[in-house]
């Protein structure tokens, strides 16, 4: 009461409200009402109370001495405001041109957010986003209204195909890095998921044994296999160990994602290669073959596998038998496998040899058919004397092989291709793959072999010959070709002669020379071994002639000498004219 005693109530009676303070007593009262403001500076983050809402802006009272104005869409996330509702606001300004405070609650809730994400970098926290769209290289997630990258690669520890999938979900990130000049934040959820599979990889690592079977899921695929993801762990699961059969490529049987069972082959001392298999976790094919498959059986199968050696015939899957190239046909000339077979040909073959233990088999398809050779009419069909046409398949020095027929071949010796002709190699005479006629010579059916002759399919020239050209003849003949012993000759009807170098001394003393078409006597005839020696010098010098077949006196041309010569002109003949054509026609041929 003494308060009021104290009072003096005198001063207010007439006056109105404020008047009677003094200068002094008015700053005091300033200055305690200046203490009851709050104190405020711009560009930062405080917190205020809702003290009015209408259409478009709410009121918010800061503790300033006037209230600060904010559009209502900046409040749309909270959609039961009231008054009383504490807010979190940025300071815009103190007071703008119409003396007003200016804040934003949307600049307060960026900048919050902009807190949070350098607060949660630097202290490795978890953030739940919402993803909002796909972008070129990964997703754009939303952190606290922040438009935060997360690259494909960070997306998962396993590939992503499809971003659209994770469009419109939350989804836990780290940040892993703050670009501030421009505003970029990049995320991972890989990390997240890493640092679980770190503890998943160790219990497996530490439980790995051989034998083991886990599930994973195929991660990779290659042209030599697939990777398999056990958990943090991967493994690969090689082509060969796919399945017991035959295949090309891994997509042939699995896909990309699939769950698989496998089971654990082998690994090195750190367990970084583990090897897995997938066909081991059935029976193996071979365990169920039938008991009756013995050598000599006739199986079916399909061409798996064509090499240069020959061909695999699978009979079931893994189960596969070799064919070899020379039990594919009873010729003696081995060919290419691909000349009888191909990828993907269903045959019948017969079991040659059968190994159970090592799971290995050697089949033939030539055994399907009936050996030539053991045929009863071979002695008949190929009886000597006999004539037939056949393929060159083979040249060597001394002959060619000829096959008459699948399986059966015949050689025909360098020797017994012409009677007029020395040929040096049978390429000079014939080439692989031509047709040639022959007559059979001889027939060992004990030792598959065949004798046979091209030339005997015409009679002996030389018989005829030996009258053509008797010692002491003169004929025309030209110089194929000289060296140091002498030169060789072209006879007429295309035979070759011989003069050795002292017998191609001419009249006036010179030598004849290559390419010179000259006089040459016969010196020497042999029919056995089908050689004629010339010389020019005795065609013009009688004792040029040898002493054994010297002639007695040198006779005109046309003239028979002592020695029985005489100049050539048999020409006329039937008989050497008949030999003229036949020659003709075989050098057509």
């Amino acid at each position: 009461m003494s308060n009021n005693e104290d009072f003096n109530w005198e001063k207010y009676e007439t006056k109105g409200f404020g008047e009677g303070y003094t200068k002094a007593e008015k700053a005091e009262m300033e200055k305690l009402y200046d203490e009851t403001l709050t104190e405020i500076t711009e560009k930062e983050v405080i917190k205020g109370t809702v003290v009015g809402i209408n259409d478009k802006d709410v009121i918010i009272n800061i503790g300033f001495k006037s209230d600060g104005l904010v559009p209502v869409n900046e409040f749309r996330d909270l959609e039961e405001l009231k008054i009383g509702d504490e807010v979190e606001l940025f300071i815009e300004e103190q007071e703008n041109s119409l003396g007003q405070l200016v804040l934003s609650r949307k600049k307060a809730k960026m900048v919050r957010a902009w807190q949070e994400i350098e607060d949660a970098l630097e202290h490795d926290n978890v953030i739940e986003g919402l993803v909002k769209r796909r972008t070129k290289g990964g997703l754009i997630v939303d952190i606290y209204g922040v438009e935060a990258f997360l690259p494909g690669s960070q997306i998962d520890v396993k590939p992503i195909r499809d971003f659209d999938i994770y469009v419109g979900k939350k989804m836990e990130v780290k940040v892993v890095k703050i670009n501030h000049a421009n505003d970029n934040v990049v995320v991972s959820h890989k990390v997240l998921i890493e640092k679980d599979l770190e503890k998943q990889k160790a219990e497996i690592l530490n439980n790995l044994e051989k034998g083991q079977v886990l599930e994973g899921v195929i991660k990779n695929m290659t042209n030599f296999g697939v990777f398999i993801d056990l958990g943090g762990v991967d493994g690969l699961l090689h082509i060969t160990d796919i399945s017991w059969g035959r295949i090309n490529h891994p997509e042939e049987v699995l896909n990309l994602d699939d769950k698989v069972q496998i089971v654990v082959l082998d690994f090195d001392d750190d367990k970084k290669r583990i090897s897995l298999g997938m066909k081991q976790l059935t029976p193996h094919p071979w365990d169920s073959l039938s008991a009756n498959l013995d050598v000599g059986s006739k199986v079916k199968g399909k061409i798996v596998n064509v090499a240069d050696y020959g061909a695999f015939l699978e009979l079931a899957p893994g189960v596969e038998g070799l064919i070899h190239v020379s039990e594919m046909s009873w010729s003696q000339h081995l060919r290419n496998p691909a000349d009888f077979v191909k990828v993907g040909d269903e045959i019948e073959a017969v079991v040659l040899t059968l190994d159970k233990d090592d799971r290995k088999m050697s089949l033939g398809i030539k055994q399907l058919t009936e050996d030539p050779w053991t045929k009863k009419e071979m002695g008949e069909k190929y009886a000597i004397g006999t004539k037939h046409k056949g393929i060159v398949r083979n040249l060597t020095n001394f002959g060619l092989f000829l096959e008459l027929e699948e399986g059966i071949d015949g050689l025909v010796h360098v020797s017994d291709l012409s009677w007029t002709k020395k040929i040096k190699h049978p390429s000079e005479f014939v080439k692989v793959g031509d047709e040639l006629d022959v007559v059979v010579l001889e027939l060992d059916l004990d030792n598959r072999r065949l004798a046979l002759g091209h030339k005997q399919l015409e009679e002996n020239p030389w018989d005829t010959f030996e009258s053509v050209f008797p010692v002491g003849s003169v004929h025309k003949c030209s110089i194929i070709s000289k060296n140091d012993k002498g030169a060789v000759l072209e006879l007429p009807y295309g035979l070759e002669g011989f003069a050795t170098t002292k017998n191609l001394e001419k009249e006036d003393g010179t030598q004849a020379e290559a390419g010179e078409s000259l006089d040459f006597r016969v010196v020497e005839f042999s029919k056995d071994d089908k050689r004629i020696v010339l010389s020019h010098t005795a065609s013009f010098k009688e004792e040029a002639m040898p002493k054994t077949k010297k002639s007695g006196t040198k006779k005109k041309p046309g003239t028979a000498d002592s020695a029985g010569g005489e100049k050539s002109t048999l020409g006329d003949l039937d008989a050497l004219s008949a030999l003229k054509e036949k020659m003709d026609e075989d050098a057509k041929k």
